[in-house]
């Protein structure tokens, strides 16, 4: 079960190179991405074991890690995009429509 550990913490890996790889990274913090990308690990090999796949074999390692890859580029690229958007609403909201 320690391979979950090293799984855990290759995905936040993952997601901290992701964090210095893509755009806009001044608008996300700097552990997001790597927590992304541990949780999603995490996530994809215990659904991995759930169905069934090997712990010694390679497919788990393939399926945990490509979920934070995946999931932490999907969310580097979207939530720039939607911080963005929501500090142009906060500054119209306060102040009063005149920016």
């Amino acid at each position: 079960m320690e391979q979950l550990i090293y799984a855990g913490v290759i995905g936040a890996f993952i997601g901290l190179i992701l964090h210095y790889v893509l755009p806009d990274r001044h608008l996300t913090g700097l552990f997001l991405l790597p927590a992304i990308g541990a949780a999603a690990t995490c996530v994809a090999w215990d659904a991995s074991v759930w169905l069934g796949l090997k712990l010694d074999g390679g497919w788990i390692w393939v399926v945990a890690l490509g979920a934070a890859a995946v999931v932490s580029l999907v969310l580097g690229l979207l939530l720039p995009r939607v911080r963005r958007i929501a500090d142009e609403q906060r500054l119209h909201h306060l102040s009063g429509g005149r920016a």
